[in-house]
């Protein structure tokens, strides 16, 4: 089979899969990561996915932040790796080619290719999670960055007189619409939760019966994500965006408000242009955006 090795290491889960020339997953598998010997576990995901297969290259969406020119990582959600050399480690194991992005940078190059926003002139795709990461495909083309770390879109300030945020800076976004952030917010304003330690998932079901706080939450969230994507469009002339993420598998709760939101701040007629949509490949778009990756090192 003509193929490639994608993988996508995150803090929760590890996934891997052989995708052909057009995007079809020929075969997967996934494992918890672990705390410890994440690179053990790995080698046990590609040891089940490669008999019978021989892939040309291996593509790798990790959590970051990274350095693309060593091709190490410091996963924020993986204390074990600091500076841990993940390209050069996966290539050694699988005897092929490694290619390296960050995990939301494979997001948005995934969905570009096979996803919500395929074939798109400029695209950026967002994942509203835990925390906000995001990445740009312009031309066709993943925007990496000198040092890999383009499209941290969650640390776009959109108040620089706002809440300090666990990065060190300001006023950034992740602040405001992330799904521990919106909780927190809720929880602040007088939210009363079905159960103790509740969630943004929590919160959308409140938010779908009525609930105002819940509704005023995922509102204030909602504009703070389209004034960071209001400021992108400006700098880079996006025309699509696309936005995964457990936090948009609220649907309308967090779409409605952001249609609105971005009516409000978008002023330019190209600003007013862009295209909002829901991701369409989910949790796969991340080894979509990997595979992408592989098959451009070896065309």
């Amino acid at each position: 089979m003509d193929c490639v090795l994608a993988l996508d290491i995150g803090g929760t889960k590890l996934a891997g899969a052989l995708v052909d020339p057009a995007g079809t997953v020929l075969r997967s598998a996934t494992r918890p990561t672990p705390a410890a010997d994440v690179l053990g576990t790995l080698a046990d995901l590609v040891a089940e996915l490669l008999p019978g297969a021989a892939p040309r290259a291996v593509g790798i969406g990790c959590a970051g932040p990274l350095d693309l020119a060593t091709g190490a990582v410091s996963p924020v959600n993986i204390p074990s790796w600091r500076g841990f050399p993940v390209r050069d480690e996966l290539a050694a194991l699988t005897g092929l080619p490694a290619v390296l992005a960050g995990d939301a940078q494979c997001f948005a190059l995934g969905e570009h290719w096979v996803g919500a926003g395929r074939g798109a002139a400029s695209l950026l795709g967002v994942v509203v999670s835990t925390g906000i990461g995001g990445g740009f495909v312009l031309g066709g083309v993943p925007l990496l960055g000198p040092t890999g770390n383009a499209g941290h879109v969650g640390h776009m300030s959109v108040d620089p007189y706002g809440e300090p945020c666990d990065c060190g800076g300001r006023g950034c976004v992740e602040r405001y619409a992330s799904g521990p952030n919106l909780t927190r917010w809720a929880l602040a304003a007088g939210w009363q939760p079905p159960r103790d330690r509740p969630d943004a998932r929590d919160l959308a079901k409140a938010a779908a019966n009525g609930d105002s706080i819940a509704l005023a939450a995922f509102e204030r969230g909602a504009r703070a994500l389209a004034a960071m994507i209001v400021s992108a469009a400006a700098a880079v002339d996006v025309r699509t965006v696309v936005i995964g993420g457990g936090v948009a598998g609220a649907g309308e709760i967090l779409f409605a408000p952001l249609r609105k939101a971005l009516d409000d701040l978008s002023g330019l007629a190209f600003l007013r242009s862009v295209e909002v949509a829901p991701t369409t490949l989910g949790v796969r778009a991340g080894l979509a955006g990997a595979a992408k990756l592989a098959w451009s090192a070896v065309a």
